[in-house]
């Protein structure tokens, strides 16, 4: 605790000279002040005008927001004017904004603050206005409403709409923080669905397969990314519901009936086809057992539609079934996503390596040497088993690493830090190359909401033994703007 204001200033001083000493921790200061300005604010207030450094007659320069120390600053004032009514009087216009963009970007750092007689209020929402009344929640509905009417429209219109839509989405995500994971989590679905209609465009099934080579290439490609986009949907978002998961899977399964179509037009003899088709009719069936209760919301959709000719495809031949396939993929309906109550994207932000340094790091080749890795991880679920280290070196060489449990700290809900340390080792090489680090989620379909369900299904079933639906299927998910940093392997000295 400090009593006067001049300790207060000279915690700063001594603050702010550690965050010269050390930038990356930052974070850790940038807490500090946090606390300092929350139990002192009264000690905090007759230093406001020389911390902003306002004049009452004439204006001052704006501060750079890109100064870490000016932000130690704004984040001691803001939380010292949470409880000190009288403080935003003193605050200068600029500093309003700087408020707005801190809010946004640190808001486990700057508390919500009342600001009378300004548009720019503590949240995005007046407290006269109730949360349905939103007009940002509002736009999102309005717009996916407008793209559920699909079936009425051509299919150029159909794919114009839905580009136009994903665009607003991401431009609603990256205006409205509150409104991202939603935003993005829609919008990526909508880009599966336009992705599936261009790859099941007339044009490019009523030739002969040798003639279309490339827009073979191209739904194969389409489906591919569409498998890669719903287990986005799946594993990198927190919040999600049985009733999201269920429209996700169902996605997949579109996909996955793309992928064999494509595959039969392009394989050779019937042989093949016979296991593809088969395995296929047992994803039908294990989806059927594992979103049986959701079934009655799903009518003429894919898998609805499926069910009715299962009879009928079990006994077909694989030619047959293909072309059925290929039907009813193309005459199902657009189902709609049920927006979640709160859903947050998972994120990350490495702080260190900065990647600004042109000064190679130096080590002999064969030898290993420490790279120190700091990051901070948003709304990711069960870090210490999902979160990797990749390492691209110039050759191509990947090296993944996951970090000890003891690496992560929990700073605040919904908030992890990673401090690790990165072991780099290469041969020697004739002059200095970048590296690429990032971090990755890792996903397994074995521990998906899905995969739950069904074995408490199968467990009480002993008629027959069924497959695991998508049992045991990895990857990763990049969820960090890769880092480049400078690296020299030098030659042993003989």
């Amino acid at each position: 605790n400090v009593s006067t204001k001049e300790g207060i200033h000279l915690a700063l001083v001594e603050l702010l000279k550690n965050l010269t000493k050390y930038p990356t921790d930052r974070e850790s200061i940038w807490k500090c002040l946090k606390f300092l300005g929350c139990r002192h604010p009264t000690l905090v207030l007759p230093l406001v005008p020389e911390l902003l450094s306002t004049h009452p007659f004439f204006d001052t320069p704006e501060p750079d927001m890109d100064d870490p120390a000016y932000i130690a600053v704004l984040v001691l004032i803001f939380n010292a004017a949470k409880t000190c009514p009288t403080m935003p009087a003193l605050f200068s216009d600029h500093t309003f904004r700087h408020y707005a963009y801190l809010r946004d970007s640190l808001s486990h750092l700057v508390p919500p603050l009342r600001l009378l007689g300004r548009k720019l209020v503590s949240s995005p929402v007046s407290p006269s206005v109730t949360p349905h009344e939103d007009p940002s929640q509002q736009f999102l509905q309005e717009s996916l409403e407008r793209v559920y009417n699909l079936q009425h429209l051509d299919p150029q219109s159909t794919q114009e709409l839905l580009e136009f839509t994903i665009r607003d989405l991401q431009r609603l995500g990256e205006l409205q923080s509150e409104l991202a994971g939603v935003a993005d989590f829609s919008a990526t679905y909508l880009r599966c669905q336009l992705l599936l209609i261009k790859a099941l465009q007339e044009k490019l099934w009523n030739v002969a397969a040798p003639l279309y080579l490339k827009q073979n290439a191209l739904a194969s490609a389409a489906a591919k990314q569409i498998m890669e986009e719903t287990y986005k949907m799946e594993f990198m978002y927190s919040g999600v519901e049985n009733r999201q998961v269920v429209i996700i899977h169902h996605m997949r399964l579109q996909a996955k009936a793309l992928q064999l179509i494509v595959t039969a037009r392009t394989t050779r003899g019937v042989e093949p086809l016979f296991g593809m088709c088969e395995n296929f009719l047992q994803e039908v069936d294990s989806f059927q057992r594992c979103f049986i209760s959701e079934l009655p919301h799903m009518q003429d959709s894919f898998v609805d539609k499926l069910l009715d000719l299962m009879p009928r495809l079990v006994t077909s031949k694989p030619s047959e079934a293909v072309k059925i396939l290929q039907t009813t993929l193309r005459q199902s309906t657009f189902l709609q996503l049920p927006l979640p109550e709160q859903i947050h994207r998972a994120t990350a932000t490495i702080i260190e390596p900065a990647g600004e340094s042109d000064n190679p790091l130096r080590f002999t080749s064969g030898l290993v040497v420490a790279l120190d890795v700091d990051a901070t991880l948003e709304h990711v679920q069960d870090p210490q088993s999902t979160v990797k280290v990749q390492v691209l070196y110039p050759d191509g060489q990947t090296q993944l690493i996951h970090p000890k449990p003891a690496d992560f700290r929990n700073p605040g809900p919904g908030r992890h830090r990673l401090i690790t340390q990165v072991y780099l080792s290469h041969t020697a090489w004739t002059e200095p190359c970048q590296i690429e680090v990032r971090l990755l989620l890792a996903y397994n379909s074995s521990r998906s909401k899905a995969s739950t369900r069904l074995s408490k299904s199968t467990w009480m079933d002993t008629m027959e033994a069924f497959p695991p639906f998508e049992y045991g299927i990895e990857g990763t998910i990049p969820f960090s703007k890769p880092v480049k940093v400078y690296i020299m392997p030098k030659p042993a000295r003989r």
